[in-house]
């Protein structure tokens, strides 16, 4: 009787876990998400790609991806970010 038990106990934990491991997956990586921005300006000729963080995020912001490779965060309400994705749209479209 107790093998029973235990197995129909392990059997409904292991089907919550796994009914719960994509929606664990989207809510801890719902795509990039900034938690430090850098205050500066990047030139125009060193950003590759500029995207928005991701919808869910609690900072909005700018993901920058630059020539050297690196990825910075950008807060959304600066001026020249604005203005790079912006045209980036305006290349895409």
């Amino acid at each position: 009787m107790k093998t029973l038990s235990y197995t129909l106990g392990l059997l409904l934990l292991l089907t919550v876990y796994c009914a719960a491991i994509p929606n664990a997956v989207n809510e801890i990586a719902p795509g990039p998400c900034c938690f430090k921005f850098f205050p500066g300006a990047i030139p125009q000729q060193e950003i590759v790609f500029i995207t928005k963080t991701h919808s869910r995020c609690h900072k909005k912001g700018f993901v920058v991806s630059a020539a050297n490779g690196k990825e910075i965060c950008v807060k959304q309400n600066v001026r020249w970010a604005n203005i790079v994705y912006n045209k980036q749209l305006a290349i895409r479209a």
